[in-house]
C-alpha cells in the first residue's frame, strides 16, 4: 500500500515547524550587543561566573564575551573616556561579578545600615544560625539546609557586617561565607566554640552535628 504523499507533506511540514519553533533565538554578536546583554546578566548574579558560563548566558561565543569583559573593565575604570564608576568589574575566583569599589564600602555599608529595620527577620536569623553553624559555608549550601532562597538574607548580612566572604573557591567560583567579630560582640561571646550545642535541640538522628560543625 503507498503512503498518501499529501499525508507525508503535512507530516514533514509539522516537523519543519516544530523545530523552528524549538530553535534558539538567534542573538547578534556584535560587541556593543554582547556587552549589553552581559550587563544585564551581570546586574543579577550573586557569585561570580566563568567567560563560559556567561557565554551560554548571553548566547555568544566565548571570544566574543572575553572582548566584551575587557571592554566594560576598561569603561568602568574611566578608560575609555568616560567617568569612572563606583562599581567594577572584578575578576574572583576564575570567575567575574560586579563589585562596589573597596574605596565606596563604608558609604554602601553606612547606607544600607539606614535602610534596613533595627532587628534582623526570623528569615536572616535562621540563615545567620546556618552560617555560624557550618561555615565555612557557600550560598548554595545555606539554601538546600534551608529549602529556600538565601540571596537577599546574604546580602543584608553582609551589609550588617555579620557575615564575611572568606574564600573563593578556585574550582566553582562559589564564594564561602564566615562570621565577623562583629556577630561575637553582639552575641557576647569570645569565641565560636561557646556557641550553645544545638543537637540537644533537633530531632533525632542528628547526634554528631555538633562535631561537624564546630570543627
Amino acid at each position: 500500500m503507498t503512503d498518501d504523499p499529501s499525508t507525508a507533506t503535512a507530516d514533514r511540514d509539522a516537523t519543519v515547524d516544530t523545530a523552528a519553533a524549538t530553535a534558539p533565538v538567534p542573538r547578534p554578536s556584535d560587541p556593543a550587543s554582547v556587552a549589553r546583554r552581559l550587563e544585564a546578566i551581570l546586574l543579577v548574579i550573586d557569585e561570580p561566573q566563568s567567560l563560559v558560563s556567561l557565554a551560554a548566558a548571553v548566547a555568544a561565543p566565548v571570544p566574543a564575551v572575553r572582548q566584551a569583559v575587557a571592554a566594560l573593565v576598561a569603561d568602568y575604570d574611566g578608560e575609555a573616556g568616560g567617568p569612572r564608576r563606583g562599581f567594577e568589574l572584578r575578576e574572583v575566583g576564575g570567575g567575574w561579578r560586579l563589585y562596589v569599589r573597596e574605596e565606596y564600602d563604608d558609604v554602601v555599608g553606612e547606607f544600607v545600615n539606614t535602610q534596613a529595620p533595627s532587628r534582623l527577620s526570623q528569615a536572616a536569623l535562621e540563615t545567620l544560625a546556618v552560617i555560624a553553624y557550618k561555615q565555612p559555608v557557600t550560598r548554595g549550601q545555606v539554601a538546600s539546609i534551608r529549602a529556600v532562597n538565601v540571596d537577599s538574607v546574604v546580602r543584608t548580612l553582609l551589609a550588617r557586617g555579620l557575615i564575611t566572604e572568606v574564600f573563593t573557591d578556585p574550582d566553582t567560583g562559589a564564594i564561602h561565607y564566615g562570621t565577623t567579630d562583629q556577630l561575637l560582640v553582639h552575641l557576647g561571646i569570645n569565641s565560636l566554640d561557646e556557641l550553645p550545642h544545638i543537637s540537644p535541640l533537633l530531632d533525632d538522628g542528628s547526634d554528631g552535628f555538633d562535631g561537624e560543625v564546630l570543627k
